[in-house]
């Protein structure tokens, strides 16, 4: 009721469960699924990974009471392209349906931080832990500069430099200098 009360919205079908999730999906080819994610016969993150796989151009938004990460990131792996709780507002709704018709994400903001640490978790590569101005410190660490030169040549303070050490020490789980250089050299960061 709430999307087909938008204008710019139609909603062309509703599914009781997973396999006619997918059968509609394959009939009706819509442009966004709304998908519970728990639904009986074929759960939401089955009928997800099949829709994704055979239905193109379709996006998924997933709705959910579930706040734990291994939910959003299961979904999310299977295709879809959003996670909303069930307790949003209903603009939050029309809101994430927007936005994935038009090809972005959308998280509702009470899983953004199980996602967080969840990604932290599960990241295969440990530089990806560390942002864009992180790796540059890094860098500039393990080629061999002080963090007064390294203030100096990013525009930063002394201690904005010590905090971004002191950041990427505890990201990547070292202890010293010469166990920073070493990562930055396995890394390609420096030669």
């Amino acid at each position: 009721m709430i999307l087909a009360a938008q204008a710019d919205l139609e909603v062309v079908g509703e599914a009781a469960g997973g396999l006619e999730a997918v059968e509609l999906a394959q009939g009706l080819a819509p442009d966004v699924i709304v998908m519970d994610v728990s639904m009986p016969g074929l759960n939401g993150i089955e009928a997800t990974r099949r829709i994704t796989e055979t239905v193109s151009r379709c996006r998924v938004l997933a709705l959910s009471m579930h706040r734990d990460a291994v939910y959003v990131r299961e979904i999310l792996r299977a295709g879809a392209r959003g996670y909303l709780l069930k307790d949003a507002i209903d603009q939050d709704l029309v809101n994430a349906v927007r936005a994935v018709a038009q090809g972005q994400g959308y998280l509702s903001p009470a899983v953004s931080d199980a996602v967080l640490s969840d990604y932290r978790k599960h990241v295969t590569d440990p530089i990806d832990l560390l942002t864009s101005r992180e790796r540059e410190v890094l860098q500039l660490i393990a080629e061999g500069q002080t963090n007064k030169e390294i203030a100096t040549r990013l525009n930063l303070s002394v201690y904005t430099v010590e905090a971004h050490r002191g950041r990427i020490m505890e990201k990547l789980n070292l202890h010293s200098t010469g166990e920073l250089v070493r990562f930055a050299i396995r890394n390609g960061l420096i030669d």
